[in-house]
């Protein structure tokens, strides 16, 4: 099995993690602040990876710091624009608003770092960006999506987008020029100092020490933070960050499977044919839009190849 395979079964895996959580996380946020919870959870998810990843620290250079510290800063922000948007908008226009870092991470590519984006791969971001409307927008909401309803929160949403579709290429080009498990825990660390220092000043702290907020900590702390942080991480190193953006577009096809088999939520015609979409945009990208390979994008090849006797390249192989 390649490393470009084993990295998209990851990241899928990673993905499903994400959207299986959603319920944990729905059911702790009744007894705690959702930023008191974010920067406790995140704290928890720096010291395991700290304590993993701990030989790593005495190795850290300047470019794996400066390249972390700039990860960790757009994760915090973009978890802080979209938590408090929530607070000022309705879930199904922050899901889909937040979901448009799927066609923005191209568009970036092509302005920022003019990166060539193949049409079949572009043709599978649309499919999917369709489908994540039509999976987090009811046709009830639809007319609530123009451009005289948008109020604050659907701005702090979309900025949230920006800032994760550039989280996502940055990840991506920090992981190719360097170690990833270095990058993995200053992003971290850093995301959680951030949360630690705004939340007394962004919100009133509450919280109730129920068996559900501890178990929501811990679970999302280990798996959906340390753990698939670090699989992102080591992922895009060898997948485009165009294949990893529609990737997380499933993250609300496995959130909607598990609230249907713990919750019996269930899912309309308009929803499934949503999912369908994006299963139809990942398979479209990733089967006729091979082409795009790390091989010959501008981030990888800037990054000089390791002797073959590298550790640092064997441990990678």
């Amino acid at each position: 099995m390649s490393r470009s395979l084993k990295a998209h079964i990851l990241l899928v895996l990673t993905t499903v993690i994400w959207g299986a959580t959603f319920v944990v996380i729905k059911n702790a946020l009744a007894d705690i602040s959702p930023l008191l919870f974010n920067a406790i959870r995140m704290s928890l998810a720096a010291l395991v990876l700290g304590l993993v990843f701990h030989r790593e620290l005495p190795r850290l250079t300047a470019g794996s710091t400066a390249s972390g510290l700039l990860a960790g800063s757009l994760l915090f922000l973009g978890n802080e624009l979209q938590t408090t948007g929530l607070k000022y908008t309705m879930p199904t226009k922050s899901a889909f608003l937040i979901g448009m870092a799927v066609v923005l991470v191209p568009v970036f590519l092509t302005l920022f770092w003019r990166r060539k984006i193949n049409r079949w791969s572009a043709f599978g971001t649309l499919a999917a960006f369709l489908g994540l409307y039509l999976l987090t927008v009811p046709s009830a909401a639809a007319g609530s999506l123009n451009l005289q309803s948008i109020n604050h929160g659907d701005l702090l949403s979309l900025g949230a987008a920006v800032v994760f579709a550039f989280h996502i290429i940055v990840l991506g080009h920090a992981a190719q020029a360097h170690r990833w498990q270095q990058i993995t825990v200053v992003q971290v660390a850093v995301t959680a100092v951030l949360m630690i220092l705004t939340v007394p000043l962004a919100e009133k702290v509450y919280v109730v020490w129920s068996p559900r907020v501890i178990w929501g900590i811990g679970i999302t702390g280990f798996l959906s933070l340390a753990l698939a942080f670090s699989v992102q991480a080591w992922a895009q190193q060898f997948i485009p960050a165009t294949h990893a953006a529609l990737i997380f577009t499933l993250e609300p096809v496995f959130a909607w499977l598990t609230s249907f088999t713990f919750l019996g939520e269930r899912l309309g015609v308009r929803a499934g044919l949503g999912a369908l979409c994006i299963l139809t945009g990942l398979l479209i990208s990733e089967e006729k839009g091979s082409a795009e390979s790390m091989a010959v994008s501008p981030d990888h090849a800037a990054v000089p190849a390791l002797p073959r006797d590298d550790p640092a390249r064997i441990e990678a192989e």
